[in-house]
């Protein structure tokens, strides 16, 4: 079922598979983890929401005795400047990286910034078109952006059914949505909406009186807590999460269908807990945190053998919108140019 997110690997990486050249899998041996124990500390850069990056680095604290994680989150699109700004003042603190915009990983590996590393669980169970032919980073998650609304406010069968609902009377001056420049899942969902749907959708829903914020974590938490009753956008796993802890939300899959954010993580070239940070990644791949993805952020996985996230539809039952993060890299800056015209930002 994870061929309808299909990626064209070509489109997707900077080269093609006959002249990659991955280095061999790795697995957790104990000599690798009696060296990230002496190293004691992992950096780990992420734009997952807060809460279940620090469940990740818990899980792995409590397997790993004696190393202890670092999480630094923030949006996408803010990992990408600080980076960038970081490595231009020669500043290397970033052991492992992880975005939920894609381009992030295609510019890291162009530049040089990621050292190939291919876990093994990656290497013999992983869609060929969700992993860097050259081994420098992979898909370790991804999720979907679909409508929200909230139970309390609006009933069933008054809800949006499609994108073309939102853009109705009824709707104007209620509706919240997350920014492309600061979210990468916004980024990818702004991507493919422009792309399937055309500008003119943007235009029309800039016109709505839309509440404007920053994260994709942020419209699920507006709708809950009534500030608006429907949600145009933002990552599937934290409606999930909290319709879980009964949060008065409701999900829809777009009648045109549903966007797609598949995020990456990859192994710095220059890690400062170069063991530690190998450890986490082969942890970060493996079944076992992938499954932790899964039931701590009902993250979906590419892990063949890791379950659904419960609560989830299966993707069989979901039209969804592909992601194609080399196509997007080209028109990240025009996203970005137009959104802020549409919206007046």
């Amino acid at each position: 079922m994870y061929r309808l997110l299909s990626l064209t690997l070509v489109l997707l990486f900077a080269t093609t598979a006959a002249e990659a050249a991955p280095p061999p899998p790795s697995s957790a041996t104990p000599e690798l983890v009696a060296a990230a124990k002496k190293e004691g500390t992992v950096v780990f850069y992420t734009s997952i929401e807060l809460q279940t990056a620090e469940k990740i680095g818990k899980a792995f604290e409590a397997k790993y005795p004696g190393i202890a994680v670092q999480v630094e989150r923030n949006g996408a699109e803010r990992i990408f400047q600080r980076l960038a700004q970081e490595r231009a003042s020669g500043i290397h603190a970033a052991d492992v990286v992880e975005a939920s915009d894609m381009t992030a990983l295609l510019h890291w590996k162009a530049e040089g910034w990621l050292q190939p590393f291919v876990p093994a669980d990656v290497a013999a169970k992983w869609p060929a078109d969700q992993r860097d032919p050259d081994g420098c980073f992979a898909t370790e998650r991804f999720t979907l952006s679909p409508i929200l609304y909230n139970t309390r406010l609006v009933k069933p069968e008054d809800a949006p059914k499609s994108f073309a609902d939102l853009l109705l009377p009824k709707w104007d001056g209620k509706i919240v949505k997350a920014h492309p420049g600061y979210s990468g899942t916004i980024m990818t969902v702004t991507f493919e909406i422009s792309r399937d749907l055309g500008w003119e959708f943007f235009q029309k829903l800039g016109r709505q009186h839309i509440m404007q914020v920053q994260s994709a974590a942020d419209p699920p938490k507006k709708v809950a807590q009534g500030e608006r009753p429907v949600a145009a956008d933002g990552g599937e796993y934290l409606p999930l999460q909290m319709i879980a802890q009964g949060a008065p939300l409701a999900i829809v899959y777009p009648a045109e269908g549903t966007p797609s954010i598949p995020g990456g993580a990859g192994l710095m070239v220059d890690a400062p807990h170069p063991n530690a940070a190998r450890l986490f990644v082969l942890y970060l791949f493996s079944r076992e945190g992938q499954q932790l993805l899964v039931d701590m952020g009902r993250i979906r996985s590419f892990h063949p053998d890791v379950s659904s996230p419960q609560g989830a539809r299966p993707l069989s039952e979901i039209k969804i919108m592909k992601a194609d993060p080399a196509a997007q890299e080209k028109l990240t800056a025009t996203i970005k140019k137009k959104y802020a015209e549409y919206f007046g930002l």
